[in-house]
């Protein structure tokens, strides 16, 4: 065979491997978010008569209390603010006519609080938890010039990564007693791509990467199903976003559907832009992480230099 054969040959050879991972990629992508969630519909309400939403009063938390109740769940609200609660369990019992129980609780408080969350929940048949309460930076910064640094940083980690395991471990027994239970954690996109000026927050969501990997892998057997769920911009207070964009949906968009990927997707974005633009980024991360890894911190910056202005004038 002639050196020109053999260059065809392996030229058509590579076009084909690359057409097979194109297709492939296509196919992942429809099974995901139009397939899956038609033949892997999950039945909510069957795993259990209440559904268990922590930070249930603003944004995602309180449209995944409203979307469970829709599908016919009663709902335990835990959030910090009681007034919101009992705003919150009105409207879905109005709404939805089922049943709510309202739980007020600061979660960067001790742990104390775990033993009144468990005295208020232990006659309930809970069959999905959302843990979903959660706190970021008021801006992006650097680690050092984080404001209120020590109390700031307990928090973080009181509230992103202990609250998920101490109300994990508060629902779980009674769930592996019946053989079935829903584990819905709330993390963050900013976990898998380049996150300077948002380094606890994003170590923070890590975490809740790794622990909803290893229940699943432990609890998969005894009929728990564990998602661990992923955003990136969602119009919402916590992020401070206004606007919605192709980017950036409502909460209410996101979690319909983040909701019917359940049973389909395991780990997830939740959403079709946010899967594309972690993708995306990740994917020039794997070709040049040295001007991903600036342009995330340039685009941080800006963001903190914006913040801080905003902040200063309102000061003045």
């Amino acid at each position: 065979m002639r050196p020109s054969s053999h260059l065809e040959y392996w030229g058509i050879v590579a076009a084909v491997l690359v057409l097979l991972y194109v297709v492939k990629k296509i196919w992942d992508i429809v099974y995901l978010f139009v397939i899956g969630p038609v033949v892997n519909k999950v039945d909510v309400k069957s795993y259990g008569k209440w559904a268990l939403v922590t930070g249930s009063t603003d944004g995602i938390g309180k449209e995944y209390a409203r979307q469970l109740a829709k599908r016919g769940c009663d709902i335990v609200l835990v959030s910090r603010s009681l007034d919101k609660l009992k705003t919150v369990a009105e409207e879905i019992e109005g709404e939805f006519k089922v049943q709510t129980k309202i739980v007020q609780i600061d979660f960067s408080g001790d742990v104390s609080i775990y033993d009144k969350l468990s005295n208020e929940i232990k006659d309930l048949e809970i069959g999905t938890v959302v843990n979903n309460v959660g706190l970021s930076y008021p801006y992006p910064e650097y680690f050092l010039d984080l404001p209120d640094w020590p109390n700031l940083i307990t928090n973080l980690i009181n509230i992103n990564v202990v609250s998920m395991v101490r109300v994990t471990a508060l629902v779980l027994p009674d769930m592996v007693k019946r053989g079935k239970g829903i584990v819905i954690n709330i993390g963050s996109a900013s976990a898998d791509v380049p996150s300077p000026l948002l380094t606890v927050y994003a170590a923070t969501k890590a975490f809740t990467t790794k622990f909803s990997e290893g229940l699943r892998q432990e609890y998969a057997r005894k009929g728990i199903l564990v998602q661990q769920v992923a955003p990136g911009f969602v119009a919402t207070n916590m992020s401070k976003i206004r606007r919605t964009s192709f980017f950036a949906p409502n909460a209410k968009t996101y979690v319909a559907s983040v909701l019917n990927l359940l049973g389909t997707a395991d780990d997830t974005n939740g959403y079709f832009s946010h899967y594309v633009l972690v993708k995306s980024v990740r994917f020039f991360w794997a070709i040049s992480d040295g001007f991903t890894v600036w342009m995330s911190r340039r685009s941080m910056e800006n963001s903190r230099r914006i913040m801080v202005k905003k902040a200063t004038k309102l000061e003045a």
